[in-house]
Parts: structure tokens; C-alpha cells; sequence
């Protein structure tokens, strides 16, 4: 695997929304204030019995394989965000960024977990998580994975994005972490001040789905800003999660397998696919609906399909492939 740069900023989090992640935040947000309240309750029968609680109730920097990466990540990441490291003893870029991720995650003091993957030795998991090239750092907040960065990277970067994935956590899923030492100045959270407040409160109706005042706010930006490519994905992505509000997902499927010629059995198969993380599907079921259709249909599900590509971002190389494998059967 070669390493592949990809440049943080504040916006890292927000460009790679899950849109599986999104509809179930609310369930996440309620499993994480159940194993909230659980460490509550210990805390205080701890004080009760004059005993003094730790600083943070799980090791803060782990060495995780495919046997244990449920229990150390996937359960733990209902209590505090886990970021996961993914390298090798052969990578030049991994012995920069891991001695950098692993302070932090010290410094952070219960605030994040890292989980440290070696992809030679747990090959399977890296294939699961499509990894092309290390160090690849990802996150898994109240089960739900958030893609962080590729590439090495210098400590203000990373902590800006820890920083942003921290407050993610807490305010989309309730995920607060340990009781640790937190993050900036001594004794005070640093403060979050938001680059652009109005995309800000867009993001923020699309995370408490509200995706009408989502939509509305995310139009509101790019009318002052037509170019603004995160107000494109965040509205692309708000549409998308309005149009399978109510949709039966086993009557969709089936109609879409019972005539794969009906473009609107289609289209909802492809939507509810992407909301559900299956981009490849999505993306790969509208081209072969181009591809079998004319006229108007045909035009009807290559205009989705592009719809659907600006929900995921034009960077990402599951678009390139696809528009690939459109102009293929357009031409």
C-alpha cells in the first residue's frame, strides 16, 4: 500500500457525512446516555465508598486485531469516540503520524481512544475498510464509522481534526468520552467558533433531522456562495435523506427486482442504497439503468445518478469510477 495524501481542515468531518449515520443517530445518541448514566451510577457508588475514580476507565492507546475489534472498538465506541490508526512496521509515514496520534490520544485524557490496526497482520479488516494506502485514520462513534484523513500529517492538523471529531460526537450522538483532562487550556474545553455560521447551522439541522430547514439553509448559503462545494454535499445529501423518508425498503427492493426496467423502483432502490452506506450499489444499479433505457428514462436516471454523485463528493474515487462506467454506456 502506498500512502496517498489527502489535506485536513476544519471541515473534514462535515465533507464525509455517513448518511446511514445520520438516520441513526438518534438510537446512538440513546445507547450512549444509557452507558452515560452507567458510569454515573459507578462514579458515584465509587465516592460513596471513598474511593477515588480513575482518570479515564479505559486504556487510552490499544493495540486492536480482528478478534478483538468488536469489543474494543465497535462496544467502546458507545462511551468515548475510538479513532483508529490503520499501519505497518514497513511504512516510513506511519512511524511519523503514530508517535503523534498516541500523545495526543494521552493528552486528550479520556476524551478519545486509539486504536492502533496493523493492516499486514489484520488484512481482513483493512479490506473491510477499503483501505488503499497508510497511515488511513478513521473513527467509530456509537458504531457508526467517520473517515478521517489519509496520509501523514503535523500535530495542529491532527488535532484540529480530533478537536472537530470531539465535538461531533458529542453534539450528533451524545458520545462525550471519559471524565479526562479535556481538551485546550487547563480546566476549560477549547472553544469551537464555526468558520461559516451559516453552513454551520445548515450541518446542524441536518444532524437533528430537520431536513427541510436543512434544505433551506443549505440553498440560503449557495445563493451567497454558488461555488461552495460542502453547502453542494450537504444539500445533496439532506435531499436525499428527504426523498426515503417513508420508504418501504423490502417493497422497494422488490419492485426493483421484479422489473428492472421501472426507473422509479430504481431510483428509490439507488437512494435508499446510498442512505444506507452502499455506494458502490447505488452508483453501479443507475448505470446499468442508463444503460438499459432511452429517451426521457434514460435521462431521468442519469440526472439521479449525478444527484447522487454530489451527495457523496467529486473527489472520492467511488464517483470517478462510476462516472467512468457512465460514460461507457452513454458512449
Amino acid at each position: 500500500m502506498q500512502p496517498r495524501n489527502s489535506r485536513l481542515n476544519s471541515s473534514a468531518l462535515r465533507g464525509a457525512v455517513d448518511l446511514a449515520a445520520v438516520k441513526a443517530a438518534g438510537e446512538a445518541a440513546q445507547k450512549a446516555e444509557q452507558a452515560r448514566a452507567e458510569r454515573a451510577r459507578q462514579a458515584a457508588a465509587a465516592e460513596a465508598a471513598g474511593v477515588a475514580p480513575a482518570q479515564a476507565p479505559y486504556e487510552l492507546v490499544i493495540d486492536v486485531t480482528e478478534d478483538t475489534f468488536e469489543s474494543e472498538v465497535v462496544q467502546r465506541s458507545t462511551e468515548v469516540p475510538v479513532v483508529i490508526d490503520f499501519w505497518a512496521e514497513w511504512c516510513g509515514p506511519c512511524k511519523q503520524l503514530s508517535p503523534i496520534l498516541e500523545r495526543l490520544a494521552e493528552e486528550y485524557a479520556g476524551r478519545i481512544v486509539l486504536a492502533k490496526i496493523d493492516v499486514d497482520a489484520n488484512q481482513l479488516i483493512a479490506q473491510q475498510f477499503g483501505i488503499q494506502g497508510i497511515p488511513a485514520v478513521m473513527a467509530v462513534v456509537a458504531g457508526q464509522l467517520v473517515p478521517l484523513f489519509q496520509g501523514a500529517e503535523n500535530e495542529a492538523n491532527v488535532r484540529k481534526v480530533l478537536d472537530q471529531l470531539i465535538l461531533v460526537a458529542e453534539q450528533r450522538f451524545g458520545v462525550a468520552g471519559g471524565a479526562g483532562a479535556p481538551v485546550g487550556a487547563p480546566g476549560e474545553p477549547a472553544p469551537y467558533v464555526p468558520e461559516d455560521p451559516a453552513l454551520e447551522a445548515a450541518h446542524e439541522a441536518l444532524l437533528r433531522g430537520d431536513l427541510g430547514g436543512a434544505i433551506q439553509a443549505f440553498e440560503n448559503v449557495l445563493a451567497d456562495q454558488p461555488g461552495n462545494a460542502e453547502a453542494k454535499l450537504g444539500l445533496a445529501q439532506a435531499q436525499l435523506l428527504r426523498r426515503v423518508e417513508g420508504l418501504d425498503l423490502q417493497a422497494v427492493r422488490t419492485a426493483a427486482a421484479a422489473d428492472p426496467k421501472d426507473v422509479q423502483a430504481q431510483l428509490q432502490a439507488a437512494d435508499l442504497d446510498l442512505a444506507g452506506g452502499h455506494v458502490e450499489d447505488a452508483f453501479g444499479r443507475l448505470v446499468d439503468t442508463v444503460g438499459r433505457t432511452f429517451g426521457e428514462d434514460r435521462d431521468v436516471a442519469r440526472l439521479r445518478l449525478l444527484e447522487l454523485f454530489e451527495a457523496i463528493g467529486a473527489d472520492d474515487p467511488r464517483v470517478t469510477a462510476a462516472r467512468t462506467a457512465l460514460a461507457r454506456v452513454l458512449f
